[in-house]
C-alpha cells in the first residue's frame, strides 16, 4: 500500500498557474483563428487555390482540437481546486477530531465516558449495554441484539446532560427448544434535554422492552418494545412506555402484545411530565389465533399539572373472543381531560368490551368517552360492550 502526501496550498497555486497558461493558450489561439482558417489564395489558378483550402482546413482541424483541449484543460483545473479543497477539509476535520480526542481523554479515564461524543453501539449479536453518550452531549448508544439461548437485548445508553437514549437491543428469536429473550430497555434521555430510547423487540413469547425516561426537564418517554410472538403458547406482553420528561414531556407509547395461541397484552402507555406533558397510548392487543385476542395497555396518566390522558390500546382480535380496550388513562393534575378507552376487538363468538375512559383534571377538563364495543364477526353472537366514559 502506497501513500500520498499532498500540501494544499500548493496545489491552489499550480492550479492557478495552470489557468494562467491555458488563457494565455487560449488567446494565442484565438488570434490565429482567422489567418489559419482563412488562408488566400497565392494565385487566381486551381492549384494556388487547392493549396490555400488544404491549409484552410488544416486551421479549422487545429481550432477544433484546441477546444477540446482547452476543455479538459479546464476541467483539469476544477479537478487540482477541489482536491486541494478536499485535502484542506480532510486537514480541519482531522485537527477537530484530534482538539476532541484531547478533550475526552480525562473523561474517558475517569468515567469511561467522553465529555462530548455519542456512546458506542454495542454489537450486534452481544446482548451487551450500549455505552454512555458524552457527560455534556451526545447520545447513548444501541443495546446489542441476543443471540444466545435465553439472552436477552442489551439496554441503550444513557444521553448525557443534552441527548437521546439509546434504543435496546432485540432478545434472542428463539425456536423450538431454544429459549428466547427479552427486549432491552431504552436508554433514558439527557439529564436536561433528550428523549428516551426506544424499548427492543422481544423473542418468541416473550416481553417487549420497556421504553426509557424523557429527560429531567424536556423530553419524551421512549415506546416500549413489541411483545414476541407466542408459538403455539402464550405470546409475549408488550413493554411499557418511558415516562416523560420530569417537567415537559409526553410519556412514550406502549409496545404491542405479541400474537399467538391467545393474544398478548399490550404494554402500558408512560406517564406524562410533571408539569406538562400528556400519557402515552396503551400498546394494542395480540391477535389469539386459536382463543382470545390479548386486551389493550391501559393509557399513561397524564402529567401533575396540564395535560391529557394516554388513549387506552385497542383488543386484538381472537379466534373465539376478542380482546378488551385498555382503559383510557387518567389526569392525575389540575387541568386535562381523560384518555379514551380502546375499541374492543372482534371476535367470532364474542367480541371484547371497549375501555373505560379516563378522568378529568381536578379542576377543568373532560372525561374520557368508553372504547366501543367489539365487532361480533359471526351471526347470533356478542358483540363488545361498550366502556363507561370517564369522570368529569
Amino acid at each position: 500500500m502506497s501513500f500520498l502526501y499532498t500540501i494544499p496550498d500548493q496545489l491552489t497555486v499550480v492550479a492557478a498557474d495552470l489557468a494562467g497558461i491555458g488563457s494565455s493558450i487560449r488567446t494565442a489561439t484565438t488570434a490565429a483563428g482567422t489567418p489559419t482558417t482563412a488562408v488566400l489564395a497565392a494565385g487566381a489558378d486551381e492549384v494556388s487555390n487547392a493549396v490555400a483550402a488544404l491549409f484552410g482546413r488544416h486551421g479549422q482541424a487545429y481550432q477544433a482540437l484546441s477546444a477540446e483541449a482547452s476543455a479538459f484543460h479546464d476541467r483539469f483545473v476544477q479537478t487540482l481546486h477541489a482536491g486541494a479543497g478536499t485535502y484542506l477539509q480532510a486537514e480541519a476535520a482531522s485537527a477537530a477530531t484530534n482538539l476532541l480526542d484531547a478533550i475526552n481523554a480525562p473523561t474517558l479515564q475517569l468515567f469511561g465516558r467522553p465529555l462530548i461524543g455519542n456512546g458506542a453501539n454495542a454489537p450486534a449479536g452481544s446482548g451487551g449495554n450500549g455505552h454512555d453518550g458524552g457527560l455534556l452531549w451526545g447520545d447513548g448508544g444501541a443495546g446489542g441484539s441476543g443471540s444466545m439461548p435465553g439472552q436477552n437485548g442489551g439496554n441503550g445508553g444513557a444521553a448525557g446532560l443534552f441527548g437521546n437514549g439509546g434504543p435496546g437491543g432485540s432478545g434472542n428469536p428463539g425456536g423450538l427448544g431454544i429459549a428466547s429473550g427479552a427486549g432491552g430497555n431504552g436508554g433514558a434521555g439527557g439529564i436536561l434535554i433528550g428523549n428516551g430510547g426506544n424499548g427492543g423487540v422481544a423473542g418468541l413469547a416473550n416481553v417487549g422492552g420497556t421504553g426509557g425516561a424523557g429527560g429531567l426537564l424536556f423530553g419524551t418517554g421512549g415506546a416500549g418494545g413489541l411483545g414476541g410472538f407466542g408459538l403455539g403458547g402464550v405470546p409475549g406482553n408488550g413493554g411499557n412506555g418511558g415516562p416523560g420528561g420530569m417537567l415537559f414531556g409526553a410519556g412514550g407509547q406502549g409496545g404491542a402484545g405479541g400474537p399467538g395461541a391467545n393474544g398478548g397484552i399490550g404494554g402500558t402507555g408512560g406517564t406524562g411530565g410533571m408539569l406538562f406533558g400528556a400519557g402515552g397510548t396503551g400498546g394494542t392487543g395480540g391477535s389469539g389465533s386459536l382463543t382470545d385476542g390479548g386486551s389493550g395497555g391501559t393509557g399513561g396518566a397524564a402529567g401533575q399539572w396540564f395535560g391529557s390522558g394516554g388513549h387506552g390500546g385497542d383488543g386484538g382480535p381472537g379466534a373465539v373472543q376478542g380482546g378488551n380496550g385498555g382503559a383510557g388513562g387518567s389526569t392525575a393534575g389540575l387541568f386535562g381531560n381523560g384518555g379514551a378507552g380502546g375499541v374492543g376487538g372482534t371476535g367470532p363468538v364474542s367480541a371484547g368490551d371497549g375501555g373505560t375512559g379516563g378522568a378529568a383534571g381536578l379542576l377543568a377538563g373532560n372525561g374520557g368517552a368508553g372504547g366501543a364495543g367489539g365487532l361480533a364477526l359471526a351471526n347470533g353472537s356478542q358483540g363488545g360492550a361498550g366502556g363507561v366514559g370517564g369522570k368529569g
